[in-house]
């Protein structure tokens, strides 16, 4: 009897080792998985783009509403310049005998169309633009015989006063001045605000014309 319950002792002395070596393996295997999936990177370039995309449209957007900006500076300088050049011409030309007229728009000879003209390219000009003329070809101010009268066409805004010129009368300061108001072409608001609002652009040309 004593032999048998030592040989059933050592039997379950050997299991028990067994099940705690089959645990311990276990126990491995599993810490084995465990930093085999934080070590794979299968997928973290799709995460990479999917937080990333995001921000480059963001940049994308503003490049392309601030490209259009410099754009339309561009071309509100080159309208207040062409046509401060060409109002006072007029006695120089060939085929002209007197300063062109300031206006309206719809006169293609006229300074204001010329004005206009220049701005074709960007959007919504007819109705979004300001074209303010002074020339002696309006007349001179009655209150300052040293001053032509201005003139607005297109869109109602600000009444700009030359100065006067430092030898009037025999030359005359006569001035353009185009005021635009830019739309961003893609327009970006984060809980209804906008984060790039329309701008107002205006630029000034003064030129003098022999009286």
């Amino acid at each position: 009897m004593c032999d048998l319950t030592l040989v059933s002792i050592k039997l379950d002395k050997d299991d028990g080792q067994r099940i705690a070596a089959m645990g311990r393996k276990t126990t491995i295997r599993w810490k084995g998985a465990r930093s085999s999936v934080l070590r794979d990177t299968r997928g973290q370039s799709l995460v990479e783009i999917a937080v990333m995309m995001p921000i480059f449209a963001l940049l994308l957007c503003y490049a392309v509403d601030f490209g259009y900006f410099f754009l339309a500076a561009a071309n509100i300088a080159s309208s207040a310049r062409v046509a401060t050049q060409y109002s006072i011409l007029g006695y120089q030309g060939p085929a002209q005998s007197a300063l062109a007229n300031a206006g309206p728009v719809s006169d293609s000879t006229s300074v204001a169309s010329l004005a206009s003209a220049e701005l074709a390219s960007l959007v919504n000009s007819a109705t979004k633009t300001t074209i303010g003329v002074c020339s002696k070809a309006l007349g001179m101010s009655t209150s300052n015989t040293k001053l032509p009268k201005c003139s607005n066409y297109g869109l109602t805004g600000t009444t700009y006063t030359p100065a006067a010129d430092p030898e009037a009368p025999r030359f005359v300061l006569q001035r353009v001045d185009v005021t635009y108001t830019v739309q961003p072409p893609i327009p970006i608001s984060f809980f209804g605000s906008s984060w790039l609002p329309p701008m107002t652009f205006h630029r000034e040309v003064s030129m003098r014309a022999m009286d």
